[in-house]
């Protein structure tokens, strides 16, 4: 049958088709090609993730984003360099730029970005963590926690000086938790956290999405892709950012020789077919997971309508037609 929805709304991508916004070097034209490419994945809003690195990296890539007047461009979304610096919860993050949280290291990067950043993923643990916080919260900047070690009261101070979202809640976080508490266990249950997933099937098994939308409710619950540059590519060995990563045919991607996941590869669109896939739930309820809902939480609106042909038995969308109106 076919379906209509408001236009998919992104929180968390790092680059599509080649062009990753860690890159220095890259142009307004690169930034234009992937607004194009997602538009066609029915992607009407998102944001421009940039994780972890020196000031003056950052500054680069954020200053080319700024440049880029699209609305398309619902923000960027700093990812670090305020996070845990252990193995395992640091995730594909390099250790080196890790550093403590500082509200002037904040201010410079903000400027940088020409007032640009809208969400900032930091981990509680970090050392002068909760006085940034209150400061990004107080200036209208959203805050999420993510790739952290954090003990549960850590958490719940985090959320106390403004933190409002969990990035890619069972990710970024270490291989081995006790059974509880535990980091993951302490944001499920706090209410006053939304969450996002990366429903692609190798940061979540199905089990795992349904009982954490479960936990959250459908209204706390958001999808993103977190999609790297790699996305769209075959696979093979690349390097991001340095460092080599390995795509595999199952579009799994992973630093080279290392355990853990650098990103994912899917599309929103079809991590809101697995969302039903892994859940039962109705598309109905899941698309809002992907569009309206992570649009209300930054205080912006969606764009534009997507029409797509849903197989319910295959748990598929297909023929994606995006309209501005």
């Amino acid at each position: 049958m076919q379906i209509e929805f408001p236009g998919l709304v992104d929180l968390q991508v790092n680059g599509f088709g080649g062009v990753d916004f860690h890159n220095p070097s890259n142009t307004t034209e690169d930034v234009f090609r992937v607004i194009d490419m997602l538009r066609a994945k029915g992607v009407m809003r998102f944001l421009p993730t940039l994780i972890t690195s020196s000031f003056e990296q950052f500054a680069k890539c954020a200053k080319t984003l700024a440049q880029v007047r699209h609305p398309a461009i619902g923000g960027i979304h700093m990812e670090g360099p305020y996070i845990s610096a252990e193995d395992g919860p640091r995730g594909a993050h390099p250790c080196e730029q890790v550093i403590k949280a500082s509200i002037d290291d904040f201010k410079r990067r903000q400027e940088a970005a020409n007032g640009g950043i809208r969400l900032v993923t930091i981990a509680p643990e970090v050392s002068g963590v909760v006085e940034l916080i209150e400061h990004m919260a107080a200036s209208g900047v959203r805050v999420a926690i993510g790739h952290t070690a954090a003990l549960p009261e850590q958490i719940r101070n985090a959320v106390k000086a403004g933190a409002t979202l969990s990035t890619h809640l069972g990710n970024g976080c270490p291989l081995s938790l006790p059974r509880h508490p535990n980091c993951i266990w302490e944001q499920l249950a706090n209410d006053d956290l939304f969450a996002s997933l990366i429903v692609d099937g190798h940061h979540l098994p199905p089990a795992t999405v349904k009982a954490m939308i479960r936990a959250k409710t459908l209204q706390r619950t958001f999808l993103v892709s977190d999609t790297l540059a790699v996305a769209g590519c075959a696979p093979g060995i690349y390097e991001l950012d340095g460092r080599k990563v390995v795509l595999n045919e199952n579009g799994q991607v992973s630093p080279l020789g290392k355990p853990w996941l650098a990103g994912s590869t899917i599309t929103l669109e079809r991590a809101v077919a697995n969302t039903v896939k892994f859940t039962a739930l109705p598309i109905e309820d899941v698309l809002p997971m992907a569009s309206s809902q992570p649009a209300k939480y930054l205080g912006i609106q969606t764009l534009g309508r997507v029409t797509a042909d849903w197989n319910a038995s295959e748990c598929q969308l297909s023929n994606l037609q995006v309209y501005d109106t």
